[in-house]
């Protein structure tokens, strides 16, 4: 079966857009109102993420959550998907959420592979930084 990728409006697509647009596949992060699709994953890159997310449930304060693969909305252009976040309890509203603000996350941790080192070293760290966000 051949896909039809919707046409990029002009001046990109928004978070709005990230949440709405049909068929998009698991993982898709929007980076400066472009679709990002993420590679699979390997299994160290899954053996990472349950360690960190392990450690930092059984360490945390109360007052935080530890989520895994969830969008974090930066601003407008640029919604996230960290491997792991540190957010605030408080921020979770529900099993049918499907986002935080990232004034509500504190930490962001991307697991770096081969596919992903480009976005995950120089692109998102900026990201992250300017929506006031700490990146592991």
């Amino acid at each position: 079966m051949e896909r039809h990728w919707p046409r990029p409006p002009v001046d990109g697509y928004t978070v709005d857009d990230l949440f709405t647009l049909p068929d998009l596949p698991r993982h898709t992060e929007l980076i400066d109102g472009s679709l990002v699709f993420a590679s699979p994953q390997t299994n160290f890159h899954c053996t990472a993420v349950d360690l960190l997310m392990s450690g930092l449930r059984t360490s945390r304060p109360a007052e935080f959550k530890i989520s895994r693969d969830m969008t974090v909305i930066l601003d407008r252009r640029n919604g996230s998907e960290p491997d792991v976040s540190v957010i605030r309890a408080a921020a979770v509203t529900g099993r049918d959420q499907m986002s935080f603000q990232g004034r509500d996350v504190l930490l962001a941790i991307e697991v770096v592979t081969r596919a992903s080192a480009s976005r995950d070293r120089t692109t998102k760290p900026w990201k992250y930084a300017a929506a006031g966000i700490d990146e592991l």
